[in-house]
């Protein structure tokens, strides 16, 4: 009995360890839908954070920027196409031309179904 108890708190163990492995970047071109400043800049955000939205295999995403670091928001016109690379809550945004942002995902929403 106490074999069995061992063996399988090490296979759940196991099991755990690898899940992380399992998830794969999601890669893309998609549109750029929105892009929106996000909170004020004070002593401890030295630059404007933005919410940029994009829809990318079924999901619309959006995903902030970090207010601590600068980015030009004018690089990033909506409606024009961007690549984007997402691992996790973590997102890469690149123009095509090769203006890049990091950004962090902070809302998910499924694309409704097509009607037919």
């Amino acid at each position: 009995m106490r074999k069995a108890s061992l063996s399988a708190i090490f296979a759940v163990a196991l099991l755990a360890s690898t899940l992380p492995s399992f998830a794969e970047k999601i890669k893309g071109d998609s549109p750029l839908k929105d892009v929106q400043p996000f909170g004020t800049k004070d002593k401890e955000h030295k630059h404007q954070a933005y919410d940029f939205t994009f829809d990318a295999k079924g999901k619309n995403y959006t995903c902030r920027t970090d207010s601590g670091k600068s980015t030009n928001a004018a690089d990033f016109v909506v409606g024009t196409s961007i690549n984007y690379e997402i691992d996790n809550n973590k997102a890469t945004l690149k123009t095509p031309q090769n203006k890049k942002v990091n950004c962090k995902i902070v809302r998910a929403e499924l694309l409704p179904a097509a009607t037919p």
